[in-house]
């Protein structure tokens, strides 16, 4: 039996999309280097409009980390349907990041991350869940409590 395609999870589970993103600043959203798509680093906006503020485990709960990275992980998922055309281009994903504004004490960045990761293996399958990084950093721009990096294989 095949698996349902990406754009066929997402129809099944009735996942849309936010509109993609656009940029805070000098730089582009998206770039693809050969069979690679690198990603801006994503934040937890709709539009242009950021949904939190704040660090988690002091300004908002490990509940709203959660919502934070799977927001911000489904603009990374709009901005490359929007330079791909579709989401089934997506071969693997070979990178991702999470990044989480917390203070010093803070200990659960796993929790957090699992809102992009568990978004990803819900569309994509547990054949392409990535490798990820998760760090606790000071401060995220716009004083945005999450930042998520995608790095895609795709097929031409």
């Amino acid at each position: 039996m095949v698996a349902p395609s990406a754009e066929a999870r997402m129809r099944e589970t009735a996942l849309v999309l936010p509109p993609p993103p656009t940029p805070f600043g000098a730089y582009v959203e998206a770039v693809q280097i050969g069979s690679l798509l690198f990603l801006s680093g994503m934040l937890p906006v709709v539009g242009h409009a950021p949904l939190y503020i704040g660090r988690v485990g002091k300004e908002l709960s490990i509940a709203e980390g959660y919502d934070a990275a799977r927001t911000a992980c489904l603009s990374g998922l709009s901005a490359a349907r929007s330079h791909l055309g579709s989401l089934d281009r997506i071969r693997t994903i070979a990178k991702l990041g999470v990044y989480i504004a917390a203070p010093d004490d803070f200990r659960d960045h796993p929790k957090v991350a699992d809102g992009a990761s568990e978004l990803l293996l819900s569309i994509f399958g547990e054949k392409r869940i990535p490798p990820r990084i998760v760090l606790g950093v000071s401060s995220i721009p716009l004083g945005m409590p999450v930042e998520v990096e995608l790095v895609l294989e795709i097929d031409s």
